[in-house]
């Protein structure tokens, strides 16, 4: 299946490496004009306003919270009819220290909140609160995928792997560009499109 797109692109292949150019052009462009800087409050819309910004170009519903269910594997995220309310809780999280970051942003890639791209937005905005609260961020060239994806799977029962993964990973290197930039391909790494892709799972279900 062939996520609709503004492009009218039929393929999957071109759809992922459309896609991925387009994505990474406007997430290197987040980084230089500045505006990254801008976000950091741990908010849903600052969350938003990164994946409208990355993926506006490509898909319509770049931004909406999705109205569909969705799986991978077999994880099914926050239903629809409770998204909404699983958000506002997230956003209430408090992340004053690591620890309570990464549990923010473990609830939040449980919730899920958009049709595609949730996890190349989600580390772009974790990063940011990173470097606001404890001026680290992840370098994310550092983080195994296997290890990642596997301590993501177990993240919501134990988070403990993952907070180890990425406290292992921690630079002080906040506002380089070469760190930025690996971070933004290894997101793609991770994802693998095939291996790390939603399941749609029909509207409002």
């Amino acid at each position: 299946m062939v996520l609709e797109n503004k492009l009218g692109i039929t393929t999957s292949a071109e759809l992922a490496r459309t896609e991925e150019k387009l994505s990474k052009a406007k997430a290197l462009e987040l980084f230089e004009t500045g505006l990254l800087d801008t976000f950091g409050t741990g908010t849903f819309e600052e969350l938003a306003k990164i994946h409208e910004f990355l993926f506006d170009e490509i898909y319509a519903f770049a931004g909406k919270i999705r109205d569909v269910n969705i799986a991978k594997g077999n994880f099914r995220f926050t239903p629809v009819m409770y998204l909404e309310t699983a958000l506002q809780n997230v956003a209430r999280m408090p992340q004053r220290t690591f620890d309570e970051i990464i549990e923010k942003y473990v609830e939040m890639n449980v919730a899920h909140p958009f049709r595609e791209g949730n996890g190349r937005s989600a580390r772009i905005w974790l990063d940011a609160i990173l470097k606001k609260e404890i001026k680290q961020v992840v370098d994310w060239s550092k983080v195994d995928k296997e290890d990642y994806i596997l301590a993501m799977e177990r993240s919501p029962i134990k988070d403990v792997e993952i907070k180890v993964l990425l406290k292992n990973a921690l630079t002080d290197k906040i506002d380089d560009r070469e760190v930025y930039i690996k971070g933004i391909d290894a997101s793609y790494h991770y994802e693998g499109y095939n291996l790390y892709k939603a399941e749609d799972l029909g509207k409002n279900k």
